[in-house]
């Protein structure tokens, strides 16, 4: 781990000034970034410290929805009563990640920015890798690629500056982009507010930037818009063992549904793509139509239009088609009739 200095925060201001310093990082939870630091990935030059800003409150939005601050700890937020009763999807995504431990560390905030856990990008013995290190070219591409993306990859070649295969790792993300989220940011120009599917990015031509979000801009909250799918939703998450593991593929459905006709839908998934994967052509399918297994499997197929598998993740489109049919089959049934998983 690299040298680094250390500063307390005590006003988002102070914050914000703070971090302005070339190569420091906010520090939240820190259960990505110390690791990253530990393994050598992360070099911040120093950690602005901002737990002790007041960014920890789950409250009402004027809009009728719900705002999460940026230090809300992931455990509180998974088992607040608001976010179980209104936003169960969400507390379904963020109780199916990580530990117990890790939860009652990591935040709102930091959640938003996790890295891919990409085998290539994690370990620097590996020298190839456009994410860690922007032109040495992609070793995903031709190595063990069974946990990476399927869906808005960019794959010139292993060698080529621009490829990457990574996906985003978070189980929270998905959830917030199935639920149409925004995130508020606060930085030296002022507040602003990112849609959620425009936070994060698709690798491009610069897979090394995961975000929108800029350098000098702090995390302030995430707000939820008034929930319609409290009745009808389920995260279902496809893994290698039942615990602390990241998704192969994750689905978050949810329905709104006007007698035995859906009025709207929200469907994201997870594990597949640089970012959360929202389909809103599967979405659109799915608005007036009935449910059952007919409907469900045209979204699927919709949703995973244009997905390219490699030499060890092939399984995972077709495991995407079938995971979305039996979330939305959950979600249909209604989510108040306990656990279905």
């Amino acid at each position: 781990m690299n040298p680094f200095g250390y500063q307390r925060a005590t006003s988002s201001e102070g914050a914000i000034r703070a971090v302005s310093t070339s190569g420091a990082k906010f520090l939240g939870g820190g259960t990505n970034l110390v690791d990253l630091m530990k393994l050598d990935v992360e070099h911040p030059s120093s950690l602005i410290d901002i737990t002790h800003l007041d960014l920890a409150k789950i409250e009402n939005s004027p809009a009728g929805g719900t705002l999460i601050g940026a230090l809300v700890r992931n455990s509180d937020l998974a088992n607040h009563p608001r976010i179980v009763e209104s936003y169960p999807l969400l507390s379904q995504a963020l109780l199916s990640g990580a530990s117990p431990q890790l939860r009652n560390m990591a935040t709102t905030g930091g959640n938003l920015l996790q890295r891919t856990r990409c085998y290539y990008f994690m370990d620097t013995a590996f020298h190839a890798c456009n994410k860690r290190a922007p032109g040495t070219g992609c070793a995903a591409l031709q190595g063990f690629n069974r946990i990476h993306a399927i869906l808005g990859q960019s794959d010139g070649g292993p060698a080529s500056h621009e490829s990457c295969i990574g996906t985003n790792p978070s189980d929270m993300n998905v959830a917030l982009a199935a639920l149409n989220a925004t995130v508020h940011v606060v930085g030296p120009k002022g507040k602003r507010a990112i849609a959620i599917s425009d936070f994060h990015r698709l690798p491009g031509t610069t897979p090394h930037v995961d975000t929108n979000l800029k350098a000098d801009e702090l995390i302030t909250g995430v707000e939820l818009p008034p929930p319609v799918y409290a009745e009808h939703s389920w995260y279902l998450k496809v893994r290698d063992r039942q615990s602390y593991a990241f998704a192969l593929v994750s689905v978050a459905a949810g329905l709104q549904m006007n007698g035995a006709v859906i009025q709207s839908a929200g469907l994201a998934l997870g594990g597949v793509a640089h970012k959360p994967w929202r389909s809103v052509e599967a979405e659109r399918s799915l608005s007036g139509a009935s449910p059952g297994p007919d409907a469900f499997r045209q979204a699927a197929d919709l949703a995973l239009a244009g997905a390219k598998g490699y030499q060890d993740n092939m399984f995972k489109i077709e495991l995407a088609k079938r995971s979305i049919v039996r979330a939305l089959t959950i979600a249909a049934a209604g989510t108040r009739g306990g656990d279905r998983s």
